[in-house]
C-alpha cells in the first residue's frame, strides 16, 4: 500500500510553527493536538535560501526517538532525485505527552545527528528519559483514535493537512499497546475525559475510552478481557469495563455474573450500575413478549435510579434514567429527569493554533483519483444555501446538549410536538402561569388555548388583556350604581334580611380559594431549566423547517414538478431529518445530494441506514468511496470504516466481501484501498476471515 501524500504548509517566517506550538502548551487540557512535523528545505542552487514547511500527523510509532527520526527520514527520501530543486536539511518531530504535560521533540540534522529532548509548559528544555517515552507512545495511540475521522469528513475538515495512520496494525503492536495501557492504567484519569463526564475516574477517562474504541473496532475482545481481568485484581471498579467488553463479545452471561459479584463488594459504584441499566435497556428492545419487556425495563429503572443517587453530578446517569422512562413511555417522568440532568460546557479536542501560512500545498495521490469524488471540491463552495437552513442551531450541539437534544427528539418522534407540549405544561410552570394570578388562569381556561399556543414562552394571550380586571371594575360599578338607584336619599325600597353576608367578604373568600388552588398547582410543578427551555425553542425551529420541507415536497409531487435544492441544502436537510429521527426522509435527502455531487457526510448517513437494513452490496459501494475520499485527504485509517468492514466480514464471510469489492466497476487502485482494510481484519483474525 502506498503511503498517503504529504501536505505542505509553508511558513511566512522560519520556525514560526514551532514557536506557536511552544506557546500553546500551557493551554492544553487533555490529550493534546496531533503531532507536528516541521521541515527546513534548502534550495540546491542557493544554500542560503531556506523555507520552513510543516504538516500534522497521528498514528506514528512514538515509542522512542529512533522511530520518530525514522519518520522524518522517510520524508527526505521523497525529495531526492536528479530533478529535485530543493532538499531537506533538518526536521523536527513534536509529540505531546499528556501524562507529564511535556512536548517530546526529536531534532534530525541531515546529514548529521539526532537529538531528543522535551519542552515543558514554560518553554524550557528538559532531558527525555525512557519512562517519558512510554507515556508518549500511549498518548500517541489514543490520539490516533481520538482524532480519527468517522467517515463523514467532519474531523478531516477541522484541521488542515493531517496525515492519519493506523497505530496498531498487527498482534505484535497490539501487545505493545495493551502492555503500555496496563502499566499506566491507574493514571488514566490524568488525561481527562469526554465532555459528558464531569469528573474523570479510573474507569471513565480518555485512556479507557480509547481502549474500548480499539476493542470495538478490531473485535479483539479476548485481548481486552484478559487485560481487564488482570486489572480487576487491583481494583474492583474495573469490573464495569470487563463486563462491557464481555457484552461486546457476546459473553452476556459472564458479563452479568461479573457485575453481580462486583456490586456485592461495591454496591454504589455508579459506572457498574449504569452498565447494568444500559444492558437491560438494550435487552428490553429485543424482548420476546410485552411482559418480558416490562420486567426488563423495571429492572433497568432500579439500576439507573440507583446510579443517579451514587453519582448525582454526572450527566450520563441522569440521561440513562431519562432514556429508561422514555422506553417505558412515562413521558412526564422522562421530562422531569431530563430537566434534572447536570449540563457541562463542551470542551473541544485540543487543536493546533498556527499562524496564517504563506502557502498551502495539498497534493493528491494518483491512487485516489475517482471522477465522482473529484467533483466534490469543485462545486462545494459555489452553492447557494437557504439562510433558514444555515441558522439551525441544533446542528452545532455537542456534548451533553447534543445527548439531551437526542432524548427530546426521541420523545417527539414517538408522541408528537403537541403532545410533548401538553406534558411540558403539566410538568413545568409556564412563564405566564408564574407571572399572573388565579384570575389570569381562569381567563386562560375560558379561552381554551391550544398546547401549541402555550408551547413557546412569551406567547401573547389575546384573552388576557385586562379582561378580568375590566370585568371586575364593571361589576363594582354596577353594584354601586344599583345601590344608588335603589336607595335614593340613602334609603332602600327593599328590606334587607337580618342574616346577610357582605359581598366583599364573599369575594375575598373566593379569591382566597383560587389563590390556594393556584399555589398548589405551582408547588406541584417544577421550573424548567433555561437550557432545556432553549432546547424546546431549537426543536421548534427544526420541526418548523422540516414541516415546510415535507409540505413543499408533497405539493410539488402532487403537481408532478421536480423539487429543486442545491447539494449543500440536501445535505443539511438530510442531517435535519436524521436529527429528528425520521430516517427514511434522511436517506431521501442524502440520496438527492449524492445525485448532484459527492458528499462524504451524505454518503456516511446513507451507509448507517444500509448497515441497519443489511444491504450488503450498497454498503460495500459506500465504504469503497468513503475509504477513497479519506485516503485522498491523507487518512489511511478510520475506525468506523474498519468496523463496518469487519461487521460485513463477520456477517457474510471474507471471501464474499472481497468478491463484492472486486466486482465493483471502479479502478483497481481504488479497490486496493478497501482491500487493505479487509486485510487488517484477516491480520487480527476477525470472525469470518478463517479459510
Amino acid at each position: 500500500m502506498p503511503s498517503p501524500a504529504v501536505p505542505e504548509i509553508v511558513e511566512e517566517a522560519l520556525h514560526e510553527a514551532i514557536d506557536a506550538r511552544t506557546e500553546s502548551l500551557v493551554g492544553l487540557r487533555e490529550l493534546g493536538p496531533p503531532d507536528l512535523v516541521h521541515l527546513v528545505k534548502q534550495n540546491v542552487r542557493n544554500p542560503g535560501k531556506q523555507t520552513g514547511i510543516y504538516h500534522h500527523v497521528t498514528g506514528v510509532d512514538a515509542s522512542s526517538s529512533a522511530s520518530l527520526a525514522a519518520y522524518i527520514n522517510t520524508l527526505t527520501y521523497k525529495e531526492h532525485g536528479p530533478s529535485a530543486t530543493t532538499k531537506i536539511v533538518e526536521g523536527l518531530y513534536c509529540c505531546y505527552n499528556a501524562f507529564s504535560r511535556l512536548d517530546m521533540r526529536v531534532h534530525v540534522s541531515i546529514p548529521g545527528t539526532v537529538e531528543a529532548y522535551c519542552v515543558d509548559e514554560r518553554g524550557e528544555k528538559r532531558e527525555a528519559h525512557d519512562d517519558l517515552w512510554l507515556e508518549t507512545y500511549l498518548c500517541s495511540v489514543l490520539r490516533a483514535y481520538s482524532y480519527a475521522d468517522d467517515g463523514s469528513g467532519d474531523t478531516i475538515r477541522k484541521i488542515m493537512g493531517v496525515r492519519r495512520f493506523n497505530p496498531v496494525t498487527s498482534t505484535e503492536t497490539e501487545h505493545r499497546f495493551l502492555h503500555a495501557a496496563e502499566q499506566l492504567f491507574f493514571r488514566g484519569w490524568q488525561l481527562g475525559s469526554s465532555s459528558t463526564v464531569q469528573v474523570p475516574t479510573n474507569v471513565s477517562n480518555h485512556l479507557t475510552e480509547g481502549l474500548l474504541k480499539y476493542l470495538e473496532t478490531t473485535g479483539r475482545f479476548v485481548s481486552g478481557i484478559n487485560l481487564f481481568e488482570k486489572l480487576r485484581t487491583q481494583s474492583v471498579e474495573v469490573s464495569s469495563l470487563l463486563a462491557r467488553v464481555m457484552f461486546m463479545g457476546s459473553e452476556e452471561v459472564s458479563g452479568i455474573r461479573v457485575l453481580h459479584e462486583s456490586l456485592q463488594q461495591a454496591p454504589m459504584d455508579y459506572v457498574m450500575l449504569d452498565a447494568q441499566a444500559e444492558f437491560l435497556l438494550k435487552k428490553a428492545q429485543t424482548a420476546p413478549t410485552p411482559d418480558a419487556r416490562t420486567e426488563r425495563l423495571r429492572m433497568a429503572l432500579g439500576c439507573a435510579d440507583r446510579s443517579t443517587i451514587a453519582a448525582p453530578s454526572e450527566f450520563g446517569t441522569w440521561a440513562r434514567l431519562a432514556r429508561v422512562y422514555v422506553a417505558m413511555e412515562d413521558w412526564e417522568n422522562a421530562l422531569t429527569i431530563l430537566n434534572s440532568c447536570p449540563m457541562f460546557t463542551y470542551q473541544d479536542k485540543d487543536a493546533p493554533l498556527m499562524p496564517e501560512p504563506k502557502e498551502v500545498n495539498l497534493p493528491i495521490l494518483a491512487e485516489t483519483r475517482l471522477d465522482e469524488i473529484d467533483s466534490e471540491s469543485e462545486g462545494r463552495f459555489s452553492e447557494q444555501v437557504d439562510v433558514s437552513l444555515l441558522n439551525l442551531r441544533a446542528a452545532s450541539h455537542r456534548g451533553t446538549f447534543k445527548e439531551a437534544y437526542s432524548i427530546l427528539t426521541e420523545m417527539t418522534a414517538k408522541i408528537g410536538w403537541d403532545q410533548l407540549l401538553k406534558i411540558r405544561s403539566n410538568v413545568f410552570v409556564m412563564e405566564d402561569e408564574y407571572r399572573t394570578g388565579p384570575k389570569a388562569d381562569a381567563a386562560q381556561g375560558a379561552a381554551k388555548r391550544t398546547p401549541s399556543m402555550d408551547g413557546l414562552r412569551g406567547t401573547p394571550d389575546p384573552s388576557n388583556r385586562n379582561g378580568d380586571d375590566d370585568e371586575d371594575e364593571e361589576d363594582d360599578e354596577n353594584e354601586d350604581g344599583e345601590s344608588k338607584d335603589k336607595q335614593p336619599n340613602g334609603e332602600s325600597n327593599v328590606e334587607k334580611p337580618s342574616q346577610t353576608i357582605d359581598p366583599q367578604v364573599v369575594k375575598a373568600d373566593k379569591e382566597g380559594n383560587e389563590n390556594e388552588e393556584h399555589l398548589y398547582r405551582l408547588n406541584t410543578k417544577r421550573l424548567c431549566e433555561r437550557w432545556l427551555d432553549t432546547l424546546f425553542m431549537v426543536l421548534y425551529d427544526d420541526l418548523r423547517v422540516y414541516t415546510i420541507w415535507r409540505t413543499q415536497m408533497a405539493q410539488f409531487r402532487a403537481q408532478d414538478i421536480q423539487y429543486k435544492k442545491s447539494a449543500e441544502e440536501w445535505e443539511i436537510l438530510g442531517s435535519l431529518a436524521e436529527r429528528l429521527q425520521h430516517f427514511d426522509e434522511a436517506v431521501e435527502a442524502y440520496t438527492a445530494c449524492l445525485t448532484l455531487r459527492f458528499s462524504p457526510r451524505a454518503l456516511a448517513g446513507v451507509l448507517r441506514v444500509y448497515e441497519k437494513t443489511k444491504n450488503t452490496r450498497e454498503t460495500v459501494a459506500a465504504i469503497i468511496r468513503l475509504v477513497t475520499w479519506q485516503y485522498r485527504w491523507y487518512s489511511e485509517f478510520s475506525p468506523e470504516l474498519l468496523q463496518s468492514i469487519r461487521a460485513l466480514i463477520e456477517e457474510e464471510g471474507a471471501v464474499k466481501v472481497r468478491s463484492i469489492i472486486q466486482a465493483t466497476s471502479l479502478p483497481q487502485n481504488v479497490l486496493d484501498l478497501t482491500h487493505h482494510y479487509a486485510a487488517l481484519c484477516a491480520t487480527f483474525r476477525s470472525s469470518g476471515t478463517e479459510g
